[in-house]
């Protein structure tokens, strides 16, 4: 599975708490499948709950929101365009710490594809392909700005 580990460095680029502090973002896959539809090569799809936990966080939901969003805009796209995978998909809960500190948990269905084939050499080959993509540009990292207040 390649999106968890995806997940966690655009964050740690891109939200600069966790960009200082990188012990701070926990990731997690529960309730994982595979469903495989025994086709003649074997391909098959992970289907899981990526759960995001940030640990004694201090800055704005909305700045782990933002970067989350393009993330998925281009790694799970169904999940903003299709209205109903999107009621049922990002989950948030916080536990809060103090005034300015929550633990926050982040909780969203993840699925990977992996092709198998062969190569001319008749090798087996896996391959996870990339998702069909949605036409939106989202803004790139440092060009948005989130008051404080």
């Amino acid at each position: 599975m390649n999106k968890p580990e995806s997940l966690r460095a655009h964050l740690l680029a891109t939200v600069p708490e966790l960009e200082r502090n990188p012990d701070r973002l926990l990731v997690f896959i529960d309730d994982g499948s595979i469903r495989c539809t025994a086709a003649r090569t074997l391909s098959w799809e992970y289907a899981y709950r990526l759960q995001l936990i940030l640990t004694d966080y201090a800055g704005h939901p909305d700045a782990v929101a933002l970067p989350l969003l393009g993330w998925l805009r281009v790694h799970q796209p169904e999940l903003l365009a299709n209205l109903d995978k999107a009621r049922e998909g990002i989950h948030f809960e916080a536990d809060i710490l103090a005034n300015d500190k929550v633990d926050l948990a982040i909780t969203l269905p993840l699925t990977e594809r992996v092709v198998v084939g062969r190569d001319a050499d008749g090798t087996t080959t896996l391959t996870h392909p990339a998702e069909p993509q949605l036409d939106i540009e989202p803004p790139e990292p440092g060009t948005w700005y989130i008051p404080h207040g």
